[in-house]
């Protein structure tokens, strides 16, 4: 079996990332362990579940939008709060138990609740639809929050003191409280009288019994029942645990005597300054990283460590995704601006100032994946200063009047600046596209007509774009996905980038042969590929011998003491699945 230990965690706590639908998406769904499921999910060539540490009560709606809602999984949470369900239920909010007189007031964005003309609840709604928190409310004041389920039950509860949080229970389905945390200090309380947990392995319900009724933190609880589910796991059994911060520490102790391949992902660890990693890495078969120039900085950081067990295996795989851009009037050159320096990115600014003076048909999308509310406006702000210092009110005009964009437009942004007490409005043929998740890059990347990105990592998800787009592309630094003078171009100086502009756009010829190279670059990266290299990984680990220690025995106090195929539910009262 192969078990895959995801890194899905909301800004660092033990929380999913489900948003409000008519929230602004903050950071992207996918990651490495996404994209390892898919694999696997497709192929069918190995047995394989997820272990779920975090809180996640929409987990099914998660793993719908990633492809994968038949995927198999254990969740620590649901073992904490005796949950055997794993089917969603449509649950609608007036199948709550409501006060009797209440009504309900329908707003573009959520659904208002009033009772005897006051806000009584505020019940949110997910992407899919499904409510997935209600809001409670006395005399206008937040005193609580209910978080439900997919599966059609209330979760947890979280309540309010003088508008701070101070105790978030998390609830059995039959909606009596399990454990709770109080949110001060973080220390956690086990109910005394039902303080079993539940463990599920291949088809068989172990009930456990909590070691403490109090505990420092959720750490603690989480680590204690992932320790149980592991005990039941087999000698040849490989876990591949995304490198996070949260629950390193957890499966540092968890997994030591396991076959386990670690998965690094963009900057989700910082290796440099995290010295606990080094116990986890010297224990793992393999370490996989994003690219060979994340393969590069581990082996460097850490010399001790078996340089041959260490291998890149990209997250994302290539296909061959024709654009429209030669469909297009207008010639997009994609701009990634995310933690370029001020430097480079004023400097690069002027240069496409002075090329689009040349070029009536070439446009810059510049592109942020960052989800700040005010990050659109502020970036025209930053690109006008540049261009009012660097090009005279004369040549602004001259090719101005090429482009009118309207300010109410879709893309078109003006910038008003104050000059000499007068407004003056500047219109612009620099257009910001502001794209978080990777379905939005993507069809921003099938308009474009070439990259550039000058930043000291070029984005990997970009790049590899690129290659199933035919998209050339200009970066600073040699990597991978670029082969200089075929599918892209590496230049040393930003100075050089009006003469590559020129030779790329300046016809279709050169652009063609790019395109061509691209696709031929992309077959090293494809599905099948990056699956065989999978293969080798578990199969090098397999014929292993004398890697692990064997199974762990039981510490004392933790006691099998249920069987397979009993119902052991010891609650036996209604179910309270109310507001």
């Amino acid at each position: 079996m192969l078990y895959f230990i995801p890194a899905w965690y909301h800004n660092d706590t033990w929380h999913e990332n489900e948003q409000k639908w008519h929230s602004r998406r903050v950071r992207t769904e996918f990651d490495d362990t996404v994209k390892q499921i898919q694999l696997f999910n497709r192929n069918g060539d190995y047995k394989y579940s997820i272990i779920v540490l975090s809180y996640a009560p929409n987990l099914r709606h998660f793993l719908h939008r990633q492809g994968v809602f038949h995927a198999p999984y254990w969740s620590a949470f649901d073992a904490i709060q005796e949950v055997k369900k794993k089917q969603i239920y449509v649950l609608s909010f007036r199948n709550l138990k409501w006060p009797e007189g209440i009504e309900f007031v329908y707003t573009p964005f959520v659904i208002v609740a009033y009772l005897d003309n006051e806000k009584y609840a505020q019940i949110e709604f997910g992407e899919d639809g499904n409510p997935i928190q209600v809001d409670m409310f006395h005399k206008e004041r937040l005193i609580r929050t209910n978080y439900y389920d997919d599966r059609g039950f209330l979760s947890s509860t979280v309540k309010y003191e003088n508008d701070k949080e101070v105790i978030q229970d998390y609830l059995m389905d039959n909606g009596i409280w399990k454990l709770r945390q109080y949110l001060d200090d973080g220390h956690v309380e086990i109910n005394p009288d039902y303080r079993n947990y539940l463990i599920q392995y291949e088809g068989r319900d172990y009930r456990y019994e909590f070691k403490e009724l109090s505990y420092n933190d959720l750490d603690s609880v989480i680590r204690e029942v992932l320790t149980a589910y592991i005990r039941k796991t087999d000698y040849d059994d490989i876990f591949c645990a995304a490198m996070h911060e949260r629950h390193l520490s957890i499966l540092r102790r968890a997994l030591w005597d396991k076959k386990k391949v670690l998965s690094f992902f963009e900057d989700r660890v910082d290796i440099d300054r995290n010295k606990k990693i080094y116990c986890i890495m010297k224990k793992a078969d393999f370490i996989i990283a994003d690219s060979k120039l994340s393969v590069s900085k581990i082996k460097t950081r850490f010399r001790n460590i078996d340089r041959e067990r260490i291998i890149d295996i990209t997250p994302y795989d290539s296909r061959v995704d024709f654009g429209i851009s030669q469909q297009l009037n207008v010639q997009k050159i994609l701009f990634p601006i995310d933690g370029l320096p001020d430097k480079i990115f004023r400097r690069t600014i002027i240069i496409f100032a002075e090329y689009l003076k040349k070029n009536p048909h070439a446009e810059i999308d510049i592109l942020t994946r960052l989800s700040d509310y005010n990050l659109k406006s502020d970036t025209m702000k930053r690109i006008s200063k540049v261009l009012k210092r660097a090009v005279s009110k004369e040549e602004w005009e001259k090719y101005n009047e090429m482009q009118k964009v309207d300010l109410k437009g879709e893309n078109g942004i003006i910038d008003e600046i104050e000059a000499a007490g007068e407004t003056e409005k500047l219109y612009s043929r620099f257009i910001v596209n502001q794209c978080v998740d990777e379905l939005s890059v993507s069809k921003c990347m099938r308009e474009q007509r070439i990259m550039v990105d000058l930043r000291s990592i070029p984005a990997l998800y970009l790049q590899i774009s690129c290659i199933s787009t035919g998209i050339p592309q200009i970066v600073r630094r040699k990597t991978e996905y670029v082969e200089n003078g075929k599918n892209g171009y590496i230049i040393k100086d930003v100075d050089e980038l009006p003469k590559v502009l020129d030779f790329c756009l300046d016809g279709l010829k050169n652009w063609n042969d790019a395109m061509i190279n691209a696709y031929e670059l992309g077959k090293y990266y494809t599905t099948e590929n990056i699956l065989e290299k999978w293969r080798g990984v578990i199969e090098t680990i397999g014929k292993d011998k004398g890697v692990t220690d064997g199974k762990q025995e039981p510490e004392d106090g933790v006691q099998d003491i249920g069987y397979g195929g009993m119902d052991i539910s010891s609650v036996d009262e209604e179910s309270e699945d109310t507001v």
